[in-house]
């Protein structure tokens, strides 16, 4: 019979590169100890990369400059992916999502309905925060990043350019995404999503 770190290393290689790979998607395989023992092995055999503290990655490896680790943000994708939890971007990481801000921001925080928790990943961290169903009804993809970036600009300190900016990013939403997301805003947010809907105007 192979060992367990052998048929960890045949699965991981099955995998596309790019493919995140946690210790907890081999729990069949044997104790958590032997699992976490076997990825380390494959780590120091360069098959897996380390891209934050239980979580590793099969690398895309580039001719020019060798081994690419995932961002922050795709570890987060994954993560969500994985767990099949929600998450919405808040604060900074809504802004920068959404080209408000041009900042890269180093702590990323999102909404979720999965158990919080914090994850490095390099010099950056993730943060999931456990947040009421409500923050996490919004359908539209564009809209429920705006209705988060708004509530981090605050009431009365939206510049005309940001509106500007929001509105002609609104007018790309599905439209029964919109309304319907609308109603989850904060009122003063709702007077400036609705001028998607009606063509920049009141």
């Amino acid at each position: 019979m192979q060992s367990i770190e052998k048929q960890i290393e045949k699965s991981i290689k099955s995998k596309p590169s790019g493919s995140l790979v946690m210790p907890d998607d081999y729990l069949s395989y044997g104790t958590s100890d032997a699992i976490r023992k076997a990825l380390d092995r494959l780590e120091d055999k360069q098959v897996i990369v380390r891209v934050a503290q239980g979580i590793y990655v099969r690398p895309k490896i580039s001719k020019l400059i060798g081994p690419l680790v995932p961002t922050a943000e795709e570890v987060a994708e994954a993560i969500a992916k994985r767990d099949r939890i929600r998450t919405v971007p808040t604060g900074s990481y809504a802004l920068n999502a959404l080209g408000l801000s041009p900042q890269v921001t180093m702590n990323i925080v999102l909404l979720t309905d999965g158990s919080p928790r914090v994850i490095k990943v390099g010099k950056r961290t993730i943060k999931f925060k456990k947040t009421t169903p409500k923050n996490l009804m919004a359908k539209g993809k564009i809209s429920r990043l705006v209705i988060q970036a708004l509530k981090e600009i605050g009431n009365g300190n939206v510049t005309e350019e940001e509106e500007q900016r929001i509105i002609e990013l609104l007018k790309k939403e599905d439209k029964k995404h919109l309304k319907h997301d609308l109603a989850l805003s904060p009122v003063w947010a709702q007077k400036i999503m609705k001028k998607a809907l009606n063509d920049g105007k009141n």
